[in-house]
């Protein structure tokens, strides 16, 4: 059978850098970027505990000034993205320097998009690429394993009015450099670690599972699946464990190269819906709606979800395809007890009298449209259902 016309895209950084105290590269790469002063857009925490002031004196020490916008908060919304202008604005900037984990990189891009298309907003850009201006000069640097936001395409911003989580996916905003240093992960709580960590396994399966994954993605994504088999436990237990936090990064990264070109699917179309409405952390959304979506899922990709069971560590010879489909789900399940992701949404305080808006929400957002299985809206809220 002949095949069909078709071009795949693959979006990555133009230069990434990944390794043991390769931060120190941030200074160098900015001023080769041209950077003259750059709004270091980062969260409160990271700030209060100096770590911003540490890029900043890395950033000088190449010739590159800086200010700091510590407004980037869990979930960030257009409130914090239009902060974060003005103080790009008040301050002569002329770039972006990310650091953090999703949330400030996503405020980081949002202030770029804003700053790269004069006159418009935020909520201008919801979609595929709907930008038009040349992107502003951007590097990004990441402190979590988690979403891999620091290479992606992909912006989640919260819409303060409809409390929806607008999902922009755009090319553009693709940072011209991304550092991904382990040493700046040691330290983080292990609550944080099992979140992060549990959402870069999601972007694996949702990215190893989508309807438009392709050979690099497959090849990133299971890699992915291997290396948070092998240490998500480790780094949760013992946050110092070096060898654990950089097996972590380059997962999390690999996810990231897999889902920025594969998409992802209803795990997260539901856990924006989940973060939009309630504020909740986004990897602890995807953790437990995981199990629960790819249930549904299994019986589109049985053979998928088989090679899921073996990147995870399960014995898979002798047990029927279906079987070590299963399987999958159930090592799935065992690691998220085992870091301490909590049981159900219930617990979170979700209420099942939201849970139909949030499903046709969730029938709206871009990442569905990849799941490799269509559900109707009965059957998103039932999946609901199943994760209370």
């Amino acid at each position: 059978m002949a095949l069909a016309e078709q071009s795949f895209y693959f979006f990555i950084p133009t230069i990434s850098i990944l390794g043991v105290g390769c931060s120190k590269e941030a200074g160098p790469q900015c001023k080769s970027l041209g950077f003259k002063k750059a709004l270091i857009v980062t969260d409160a925490g990271l700030a209060k505990l100096g770590v911003a002031d540490q890029i900043g004196a890395v950033l000088k020490a190449s010739g590159v000034d800086f200010v700091i916008f510590d407004g980037a908060e869990p979930n960030p919304t257009d409130l914090n993205v239009r902060a974060g202008v003005a103080a790009y604005k008040a301050n002569g900037c002329d770039s972006v320097v990310s650091l953090g984990g999703g949330s400030s990189h996503d405020c980081g891009k949002g202030v770029g998009l804003m700053m790269s298309n004069p006159g418009s907003d935020i909520r201008d850009f919801e979609g595929l690429d709907k930008s038009t201006g040349a992107f502003i000069p951007y590097l990004a640097i990441n402190t979590t394993a988690g979403t891999a936001s620091e290479m992606t395409r992909f912006c989640i911003i919260t819409n303060s009015d409809t409390h929806v989580k607008m999902a922009i996916v755009d090319w553009r905003v693709t940072a011209k450099v991304c550092i991904v240093d382990p040493v700046l992960m040691i330290g983080k709580p292990p609550a944080l670690t099992a979140a992060t960590g549990m959402d870069a396994l999601t972007h694996a399966v949702e990215a190893y599972v989508s309807t438009i994954a392709e050979p690099i993605t497959d090849c990133c994504a299971i890699k992915a699946i291997e290396l948070i088999a092998k240490s998500l436990r480790r780094a949760v237990a013992l946050g110092s464990d070096l060898q654990a936090r950089d097996d972590m990064a380059w997962a999390e990264f690999l996810a990231g190269m897999a889902f920025n070109n594969a998409g992802l699917g209803y795990v997260h179309a539901m856990a924006h819906q989940l973060g939009g409405f309630y504020n909740l952390p986004h990897g602890v959304c995807n953790a437990i709606l995981l199990p629960c979506v790819e249930q549904y899922n299994l019986i589109a990709a049985p053979e998928r979800f088989a090679d899921i069971a073996k990147a995870m560590g399960v014995v898979t010879a002798g047990l029927s395809t279906l079987d070590a489909a299963q399987a999958a789900i159930t090592a799935i399940k065992a690691l998220s007890a085992d870091v301490g992701i909590p049981p159900n949404l219930t617990v979170l305080g979700v209420k099942e009298a939201d849970l139909k808006i949030m499903a046709e929400n969730a029938k709206k957002d871009v990442c569905q449209l990849m799941n490799p299985r269509t559900a109707t809206l009965d059957q998103v809220i039932g999946i609901f259902k199943t994760a209370m």
